[in-house]
This record gives structure tokens, C-alpha cells and sequence, in this order.
């Protein structure tokens, strides 16, 4: 199987340009950018990631704004600001030099030990197990497994333990995660060109597409959120930066919050920026509607231009609030869903 797996990957493997490198560094960058993240998407970002810090020094020095702002757009921002932490600890912790001990790796914030694997047998070609999201489903679908993978997690540990050689274990983790993104995807599996056909359970029971079965999940819950472009005499815009801890921490955004049931949308801003801000507004015209789904939930965002009529705005239930001039938007990192009302502002200044 080592064998047939690893000359497949030297014909069909992916040509990526963090397998051009040995540098912990690069490889770490693009382990945490993979995650939840489509290659595609993160191509882009990580040629740029490395251009604005080319080594961990850089990072650790950089101010978290300018880090956040670099992600901007990648979305579950929790990893940037964890790469930002974890810059810091090798740099005080182990003289700026990425860690070679499992233990030292997971013990970095946003370490989790399928990163670690991929970072230690890229890097290092330690001989460490992998277990993400396409390598579940090659591993559930090799032994036909009759459960979905999230309740089988020290099965598909042990497995993927013990295949992964002593010896080449930088290019069959590597292989294994194109066998699973290339070949043996979630829907219509091309179990013809597959390498691991033979072997492969699901394949002899003709169950590849039952396999891995999925949990029956809750619908996600759906949010109405009434969000406020906050103007004053000088043609400013309010913004605020969120705390630094849960969702979206440390990005700006434009201040509002959830309308709560009954709740007319212009009542729910003038109350949320009393409350988060202590200032009155007079609620204008609605500027924007916006559909967004995050991982756990989903939002409609209610954007009203309003006009700031009293209050000095006080960082309440936030870190910080400032106003700025429509031009100086693009300096701050915000998350996505903002970035359309940052250009339907726009469009309203221009005409």
C-alpha cells in the first residue's frame, strides 16, 4: 500500500509551493491557513503571508492589527491570532527556531495534533500520523467503517498510525491527503484510478458512497442583526474593535446587534448603541441586507445609515471605538460580511 500510494503521488500529486520548502516555518504558515480552508482560497494568501513575514521573527513583531489585516477574508480568525501567540513563544520560548518535539509543537496555541503530524513530517519527515478532513474519509471508506468518523476518532488514530512509514513519512501524509482531495472526494469518488482500490473495503462492498456516513445535524439557527453606519458632522464613520476573545476577536466592525423577537430593527440599534456605546442616533435609511452563514449559525445583517445626535461613544462592550474618515476603512481589518457594507458606503460618498 506504502508503495502503490507513494507512486501515485509522484505522478498525480499536487504541485504546491510549501512542498517546494523544508522551512518549519512556511509549512506551519500554510498547515493553519489549510485548515477548514480550500487550497484554492489559501494560494493566494500565503504567498502574500510570507512576502509581509518572511521569518517568525517577523510575526512576533508584528503588531496584531497588521496580522488580523493580512488574514483579513480567510475567516475563523481564531488561527490568525493564534499564529500571532505562537510567533511570540518560539521566538521567547525556543530561540525563534521551530520545535521538533510532538509535545513542544502541541503545546503552541492553535496546535492541534493533526497539524502538528503535518508540520513534523513535512518539515522534519518525522514518522507522525495525520488526521484531517480528507484523510478520515480515505481511512473510513479503507475499512468500510459503519459509523461517521467524529465517533470512530481512536480508531482512525490508531490506523493512520500505523501506516504512516518510517521512512517516507513526509510524502505519504502528503499523498494521503491528495488521495482523499483529489480522488476519493466526498461526492463521486474515482475509485477507477484509485491506488488503494484493491484494498479498499467500500470499494469491494460497493458502499464508497454511504461511506463515511454523516451525523443528522440540527439546522442552523438564524440570526437577524441590526448593524448601524454611524455618521457625524464631520463625515466620519464610527467603528469598534471587537474583544479579543470569541468570534471575529480583535477585528473592527460596525456596531449593532441581534434584534431581539418583536423588536423593529430601527429600536434594536438605537438600544445596542446605548447599551454597547452610550450614545443616541437618529436611524436613517437602510443602506444594505446581508445574507452571511458562519460555521454554527447564520446571520441577516440590517445595515441603517444613522446620524449621531448625543454621547461621547465609550468602549462599553468592546476593546476599542473610533471615528474615521470613508477613506481610511480599508486600514482596518473587518470581517467579511463588512467588507460589502465598506463598499456599498462607498458607492454612497462617490455619488
Amino acid at each position: 500500500m506504502h508503495q502503490t500510494l507513494l507512486a501515485w503521488y509522484r505522478q498525480q500529486g499536487r504541485q504546491l509551493p510549501w512542498r517546494e520548502t523544508r522551512d518549519p516555518y512556511a509549512i506551519w504558515i500554510s498547515e493553519i491557513m489549510l485548515q477548514q480552508t480550500q487550497v484554492k482560497t489559501v494560494l493566494p494568501y500565503y504567498q502574500r503571508w510570507l512576502q509581509l513575514f518572511p521569518t517568525v521573527y517577523d510575526l512576533a513583531a508584528a503588531d496584531q492589527q497588521t496580522v488580523l489585516k493580512a488574514w483579513e477574508g480567510l475567516g475563523y480568525y481564531a488561527r490568525a491570532r493564534n499564529l500571532h501567540k505562537a510567533a511570540q513563544v518560539i521566538v521567547a520560548q525556543h530561540q525563534g527556531q521551530f520545535p521538533e518535539q510532538f509535545e513542544d509543537v502541541v503545546a503552541l496555541p492553535g496546535i492541534g495534533r493533526t497539524t502538528a503530524g503535518g508540520i513534523l513530517s513535512a518539515a522534519f519527515n518525522q514518522p507522525v500520523p495525520i488526521l484531517d478532513g480528507n484523510v478520515k474519509r480515505v481511512l473510513a471508506r479503507l475499512i468500510a467503517l459503519r459509523q461517521p468518523p467524529s465517533k470512530a476518532l481512536d480508531q482512525l488514530w490508531q490506523l493512520s498510525t500505523a501506516l504512516v512509514p518510517p521512512r517516507e513519512a513526509r510524502d505519504f501524509n502528503q499523498a494521503l491527503m491528495d488521495l482523499g482531495a483529489t480522488v476519493c472526494t466526498r461526492h463521486r469518488p474515482a475509485c477507477l484510478i484509485c491506488p488503494w482500490r484493491s484494498p479498499c473495503a467500500a470499494y469491494n462492498q460497493n458502499v464508497q458512497l454511504e461511506i463515511p456516513m454523516t451525523e443528522t445535524r440540527a439546522p442552523l439557527p438564524h440570526k437577524q442583526i441590526g448593524v448601524a453606519v454611524v455618521w457625524n458632522e464631520q463625515r466620519q464613520i464610527l467603528i469598534d474593535r471587537r474583544p479579543q476573545s470569541g468570534l471575529l476577536g480583535g477585528l473592527w466592525e460596525f456596531p449593532g446587534g441581534k434584534i431581539e423577537p418583536g423588536e423593529a430593527v430601527e429600536d434594536c440599534i438605537r438600544r445596542e448603541l446605548q447599551e454597547e456605546l452610550a450614545i443616541d442616533v437618529e436611524v436613517g435609511d437602510r443602506l444594505i441586507t446581508i445574507d452571511h452563514t458562519y460555521t454554527h449559525f447564520k446571520v441577516t445583517l440590517n445595515v441603517f445609515h444613522c446620524r449621531h445626535i448625543g454621547g461621547k461613544p465609550q468602549p462599553i462592550e468592546c476593546d476599542e471605538v473610533r471615528w474615521v474618515a470613508v477613506s481610511d476603512l480599508e486600514q482596518f481589518p473587518f470581517p467579511k460580511a463588512n467588507g460589502q457594507i465598506i463598499e456599498a458606503i462607498k458607492e454612497i460618498a462617490v455619488s
